[in-house]
């Protein structure tokens, strides 16, 4: 079965169409990165103008990739939540409309399960395992039972670590997105420039979860609290310091969670499972068999959407033609989150 997946969470118009939820046909992906850079993060207005514009001519180019028709296709699957309102609407709108008028099914996917999916394209991966949601918007330790059953451990009690990294590179210039410029610069610096404090969360409810403010505080108001005097203070220093605090920070909490549980498999997803940093740490690590996406599916795509969306096809599950968009998913503080939508 080929599914057309469409993704327009944030400022990546995105579509690409997946055979059996594993085979990637084609996979387009329009990023909104210059027209954002100079507002040094996504203006919620402009991205959704700009997927307006883009979506039919991203479809279609997804389409001839393919060398496919719209008849080829056998379903329809979109982004449903979370993400910014108004972006979500315009591939949600278009995919409900689109299966509408050609009469297949639709289904409306959320987009944590997708990036949560993403390494599965690449990979065959058995459940379950523990699960590494990391981007600009979520910080999330899981366990993964299935491809829409997963148990969140821990998460962010303020900011996310890509948040983070953007709110950094900000304060200092670097610009836009900060998680990208700072995994550069930190390649030509050095990470004992300064040592940064890793946050101590106490009681059993946060044994997991991760606290981002308090580093993010101290690179910008503190720096020359924990700076060592034998190294320069240079953009490369600050980044390569930084960077290492913060991938400390998660990997302390991950590792918590893989002795605790027994499951030795880990698998990240999100804009921030590209970071160079995060993947040479987790490599030093032998006994965890860690798996990471392609750097392409890492953010925002489409193919990870189809490939969602195959499997609930699969199953026999659609969605009404009614779906609405939604900013947030609750569910996924705590608890199962099996709800697609």
């Amino acid at each position: 079965m080929k599914v057309l997946g469409i993704e327009s969470s944030c400022d990546e118009t995105a579509a690409a169409v997946v055979e059996d939820g594993h085979t990637i046909i084609s996979n387009v992906i329009a990023t909104q990165i210059p027209f954002h850079q100079i507002y040094n993060g996504v203006v919620p207005e402009l991205a959704s103008r700009k997927h307006a514009e883009w979506i039919l001519p991203v479809v279609r180019n997804a389409l001839e990739e393919a060398h496919l028709t719209l008849n080829d296709i056998d379903a329809v699957a979109a982004t449903s939540r979370p993400g910014l309102m108004g972006s979500l609407l315009v591939g949600l709108t278009f995919g409900k409309t689109l299966a509408w008028t050609l009469n297949k099914p639709f289904i409306a996917v959320n987009h944590m399960l997708g990036h949560m999916y993403a390494a599965h394209l690449a990979n065959d991966i058995q459940y379950p395992y523990l699960g590494l949601l990391v981007s600009g918007g979520h910080s999330i330790i899981c366990r993964v039972n299935n491809f829409d059953d997963i148990e969140v451990l821990g998460t962010t009690i303020d900011d996310a670590v890509g948040e983070a990294f953007d709110k950094v590179a900000k304060f200092y210039g670097l610009g836009y997105p900060g998680g990208v410029i700072i995994d550069n610069l930190a390649k030509k610096g050095c990470a004992d420039a300064a040592h940064f404090p890793v946050p101590t969360l106490k009681g059993d409810d946060h044994r997991y979860d991760v606290s981002y403010s308090g580093l993010k505080t101290a690179v910008i108001n503190q720096l020359d609290q924990f700076w060592n005097p034998d190294y320069p203070k240079t953009n490369e220093n600050i980044a390569a310091a930084f960077q290492e605090t913060a991938v400390k920070i998660l990997l302390s909490r991950l590792f918590r969670a893989v002795e605790d549980t027994g499951l030795t498999t880990v698998v990240a997803g999100g804009g921030v499972a590209a970071n160079s940093r995060l993947r040479s740490m987790l490599a030093e690590h032998s006994e965890i068999n860690c798996i990471f996406p392609p750097l392409k599916l890492c953010t925002d795509n489409g193919a990870m959407i189809a490939g969602v969306g195959y499997h609930y096809l699969k199953r026999g599950e659609t969605s009404p033609i009614t779906t609405t968009a939604s900013a947030r998913i609750p569910a996924f503080r705590r608890g199962l989150a099996r709800n697609r939508q």
